[in-house]
């Protein structure tokens, strides 16, 4: 077997570079690298895909939900009717007893104020909605 001489520089010093700490490195990135994939592939989270009943599933919830839009102008859509602000109280409850989620969603206007838009919010939630979601436009 025929050894190979170490280079050795006019200085004295030896060039050759060291290659053991470099296969150290590589052999541990491999063993990590082992031990890592199987576990990419075993999820403890069930993923459901949507289906017929998953999509139909959806539409049934959209509208047991309650949808609110508060106008600029004072009035409040009440899942696309116009109602004034005053007769909010009246046209919110009955929808809230009838419903089995009490879900309402509220949406707003960019020029209707803070005030305004935390009314609806506090006169639902008095009527009863037990899941208000605020969605931006």
């Amino acid at each position: 077997m025929k050894r190979t001489r170490r280079k050795i520089d006019a200085g004295g010093q030896i060039t050759d570079p060291n290659m053991t700490p470099l296969i150290d490195v590589s052999l541990v990135l491999v063993v990590i690298l082992m031990v890592a994939t199987p576990l990419a592939f075993q999820s403890s989270i069930g993923i459901n895909t949507a289906t017929r009943s998953g999509r139909a599933a959806i539409e049934a919830a959209r509208t047991e939900r309650i949808e609110l839009f508060v106008h600029a102008d004072g009035t409040v859509g009440v899942n696309k009717m116009i109602v004034p602000r005053a007769a909010l109280h009246a046209t919110l409850q009955p929808l809230l007893e009838q419903s089995g989620t009490r879900m309402v969603v509220v949406k707003c206007d960019d020029d209707v104020t803070h005030g305004d838009f935390v009314g609806v919010l506090d006169e639902a939630k008095s009527l009863g909605a037990l899941g208000i979601a605020v969605m931006g436009s």
